[in-house]
C-alpha cells in the first residue's frame, strides 16, 4: 500500500483529500514542515514515502537522494524552484505542480497590493493606530498604466481586473506568439515596459534567467512615480537595489508578497525603507484556493502513482533500485 507524506500544513487527517487518498488505497503519514525546517526533517519525513504532495519544502538533491522509494512529488500550488527537477529526473520521481490552481486569488491580491499602494493605506493605518490622522493624496488606478512581467495563469486573471479599473495592460513574456490571446494586452520587451508602466506587477517563474531580473539597471529605466508589486518570488528582485531606488526616489515604493528568504531577516536591506511594504506571501492564500490546491494535488498525486500524471514539470528516468541513488 502506497504511502503519502503530507508536509502541507493546511490539510489535516480525515480531511476531504485525506478520505481521497486512503480511498484510493494509499496510506497517507501528515507531518507539516513548517518554517526552516532542517534537511533531516525532510530526510527522516520521505525515508518509507511512495509520493509527497508539498508545501515550500526545499527538496535538495541531498535529500531526494536519500528517499529510496520516492516516486512522485506533487507541489500544491505553482511555483516549484524549491525541488531540484534535475536531481528528480535522475531519481527516477515525477514531479508536478498545479498551474492555475490560485491564479484568482492571486489576481485579487494583486489588485489590493495596487489599490493599497496606490492610495497609501498602509501609511494611512498606521499612522492612526499610532494615534494620529494622515491625511494624503493619492492616486487613481483609472487611466494609468499596468505592466505585467510574465503571462501565466495569474498574470491572464489580472487583466480583466486591471482593465475593469481602467489600466491599460502591458506585458513582457516569453510566451509564444500563439500564445498571447489577448489582443487587449499590448506584448512589448522588457525595456519598454518598465519605461512605459506606472505600475510593475511580477508574474514570472524564477528561473537562473530572472533571477535577479529586477536590479538597478531596471530600475533605472522605471518612472520615478512607478510602484513594483510582486507575488511571483522574491528572488526575481534584486532587494538592496530596490531598497536604494525607493530610498533614492529613483522609483516611488513597492508591495512585496514574496522575498528571497522568508520569513523576512532582521537585516533586510528592505527594512525601514518608506515606500516599501512587505507581507507574509499570502496571494495564493485564502480558503478557496487551499481547498482546490488540495483535492487536486491529491487527485495529481494518484494519477502520477498510475504512471499518468497529468502536470508533470519533467520526464524521470526510470526509477533506480533501492540503494542505487548516488
Amino acid at each position: 500500500m502506497p504511502r503519502i507524506l503530507i508536509t502541507t500544513d493546511y490539510l489535516r487527517p480525515d480531511d476531504d483529500v485525506d478520505r481521497y487518498l486512503t480511498g484510493h488505497g494509499h496510506t497517507t503519514v501528515h507531518a507539516p514542515l513548517a518554517g526552516r525546517s532542517g534537511p533531516e526533517a525532510l530526510v527522516a519525513a520521505l525515508r518509507d514515502a511512495d509520493a509527497a504532495l508539498v508545501g515550500h519544502d526545499p527538496l535538495t538533491a541531498e535529500v531526494l537522494s536519500r528517499a529510496p522509494r520516492l516516486r512522485a512529488v506533487v507541489r500544491t500550488g505553482v511555483g516549484y524552484d524549491a525541488i531540484d527537477v534535475a536531481a528528480a529526473t535522475r531519481l527516477g520521481i515525477t514531479v508536478s505542480n498545479l498551474p492555475g490552481v490560485n491564479a484568482g486569488a492571486v489576481a485579487e491580491y494583486t489588485m489590493g497590493l495596487l489599490l493599497a499602494t496606490a492610495r497609501g493605506l498602509v501609511r494611512s493605518a498606521a499612522g492612526v493606530a499610532a494615534g494620529g490622522w494622515p491625511r494624503h493624496d493619492g492616486h487613481e488606478l483609472r487611466g494609468s498604466t499596468l505592466g505585467l512581467i510574465g503571462y501565466g495563469a495569474a498574470a491572464r486573471a489580472v487583466v480583466p481586473l486591471a482593465q475593469a479599473f481602467g489600466m491599460r495592460v502591458l506585458c513582457t513574456t516569453g510566451v509564444p506568439e500563439s500564445g498571447r490571446t489577448d489582443p487587449s494586452v499590448r506584448f512589448v520587451d522588457l525595456p519598454e515596459l518598465l519605461a512605459a508602466s506606472d505600475h510593475i506587477s511580477v508574474h514570472t517563474r524564477l528561473t537562473e534567467r530572472t533571477r535577479g531580473l529586477l536590479d538597478a539597471s531596471a530600475f533605472a529605466l522605471m518612472k520615478p512615480t512607478a510602484v513594483l508589486v510582486n507575488t511571483a518570488r522574491g528572488a526575481v528582485v534584486d532587494e538592496q537595489a530596490l531598497a536604494d531606488a525607493v530610498r533614492t526616489g529613483r522609483i516611488a515604493g513597492a508591495a512585496l508578497d514574496v522575498v528571497t528568504e522568508e520569513p523576512l531577516p532582521a537585516d533586510s536591506p528592505l527594512r525601514g525603507v518608506d515606500g516599501i511594504d512587505v507581507y507574509s506571501h499570502l496571494a495564493g492564500q485564502t480558503a478557496e484556493a487551499r481547498a482546490a490546491a488540495g483535492t487536486e494535488g491529491a487527485a495529481e498525486i494518484v494519477a502520477a502513482l498510475a504512471g499518468k500524471p497529468r502536470h508533470a514539470v519533467n520526464t524521470p528516468l526510470p526509477k533506480p533500485p533501492a540503494g542505487d541513488h548516488g
